[in-house]
């Protein structure tokens, strides 16, 4: 299925409610009225759209992007919250119980505590929802309870949402309109079931063990996963998964990791994770044998689909995990096209599986550049950040506007790779990123 058609179906989903109210030909009110239902559906029918977009997907994901649908969920979430927010401010009519022969509700705006208290909890909740993913960082909440809030959230939102229009709506008091919001709830609900229930339960059937922790750099470990039962793991180099080492399926207590292994080389999975808080704090004190589970494979991060003359991986800190999975698999496949790699770092300590690199870079006539922001004495290679003037450096001929180009890394350094190499003239389908951080 096409990209454009996924968000063609997403817009019909969404834009469904207010079409259905149109079609009624009700009496209209004042126009303040008319944009306060307005605003009401539309954020109603956003939010429960939202659940096709948590990023698990992967017949959406692959298509569209990962990066894209996550930033999506975000900015429509954001969107959605101010319409809510604005409703019930609107209304100019007056708010009272409708008499018998205001059927249509047109005078009368009802403020009937039983109507209108699921839309007060779903109004608070919503904005309240959308703040705590903006700042989480800043609140210092562990991403396994911000992860388990959010889901609660956003499942009462829906809920207290559509009993609230079901119940208080001009237009929803159709039945054709009342069945497609109950059918979306169901949609929505399902889609969450799918997540925290139904993928869980697949889990339980492929079981991995902890095979090593072996440490690559300052604080930073590779993990290799070997599978528990014969079950074949299918995936292409660059790509990730949700990752659950110690518990049970079932719960928050998952992370996504990047793939850091060639698919070529045999079952066994492995990831670079670096000791940024939250679990991977302990990452190192992880023993062979755990039990573990894996959610994937996802993510759009991958070269073999692409028929680019040349491929440019640029990295910072652990993002080289997806590009070590790209190396080792071009080189294991005999790919002849030429390669090259710009690794940021702020310390020499902080490089990742660096003879590995240079074995590569020897192997497989990988280019390879590293940059340091605080380097040691005597240091040769480049100093300070990936720059348009390095890249413009290493890619600045017309060949390389052909190449692939992969980024992996802070957010901050892909916006500002992504701007350097459309200036050089990449077209920007040329550009692969992927970012686990939207703010």
């Amino acid at each position: 299925m096409p990209a454009g058609l996924l968000i063609l179906l997403y817009l019909c989903a969404a834009l469904l409610p207010l079409g259905l109210a149109w079609a009624q030909g009700l009496e209209a009110r004042s126009i303040f009225d008319e944009l306060a239902s307005g605003a009401g559906i539309l954020a109603l029918a956003v939010i429960l759209a939202e659940f096709l977009l948590l990023g698990r997907y992967r017949f959406v994901a692959r298509r569209v992007g990962t990066d894209i649908v996550m930033r999506m969920h975000q900015l429509l979430a954001r969107g959605a919250a101010a319409l809510a927010v604005a409703h019930p401010f609107l209304y100019t009519t007056r708010r009272a119980p409708a008499p018998d022969w205001d059927v249509g509700r047109q005078f009368f705006v009802t403020h009937e505590l039983s109507a209108i208290w699921p839309g007060m909890i779903a109004w608070l909740l919503l904005p309240a929802l959308v703040l705590m993913a903006i700042g989480r960082n800043a609140l210092g909440y562990r991403y396994e309870t911000w992860r388990l809030m959010h889901g609660l959230g956003a499942a009462l939102i829906a809920g207290f949402g559509v009993l609230h229009t079901l119940r208080a709506g001009r237009y929803s008091a159709d039945p054709t309109m009342a069945t497609v919001w109950l059918a979306l709830l169901g949609v929505a609900l399902f889609a969450l079931a799918y997540v925290y229930v139904l993928t869980p339960l697949a889990q339980l059937r492929r079981p991995w063990r902890v095979a090593a922790v072996a440490p690559v750099a300052e604080r930073t470990w590779e993990v290799t996963l070997r599978p528990a039962r014969d079950f074949a793991f299918r995936y292409r180099a660059g790509q990730f998964a949700w990752l659950n080492i110690g518990h049970r399926p079932f719960g928050p207590h998952e992370n996504p990791f990047s793939i850091s292994s060639a698919p070529s080389a045999g079952p066994e999975v492995s990831f670079i994770i670096k000791e940024l808080g939250d679990f991977t704090r302990t990452i190192g004190q992880v023993k062979p044998g755990t039990r573990a589970y894996l959610d994937g494979p996802h993510g759009h991060l991958t070269v073999t689909d692409h028929k680019a003359p040349g491929v440019a991986l640029i990295a910072g800190g652990v993002g080289i995990a997806p590009m070590m999975g790209i190396l080792r698999e071009l080189h294991a496949s005999g790919d002849t096209r030429p390669t090259a790699l710009i690794y940021g770092n702020r310390n020499a300590a902080q490089i990742a599986c660096r003879d590995e690199l240079e074995e590569l870079a020897r192997a497989h006539g990988t280019r390879l550049g590293h940059v340091l922001c605080d380097p040691p004495e005597g240091w040769t290679g480049e100093v300070g950040f990936v720059t348009p003037e390095l890249l413009r450096a290493h890619f600045g001929d017309a060949e390389h506007r052909e190449w692939l180009y992969v980024l992996c890394g802070p957010p901050a350094m892909l916006e500002a790779v992504e701007d350097a190499l459309i200036g050089l003239g990449v077209p920007s389908g040329n550009i692969l990123s992927e970012r686990f951080s939207y703010d």
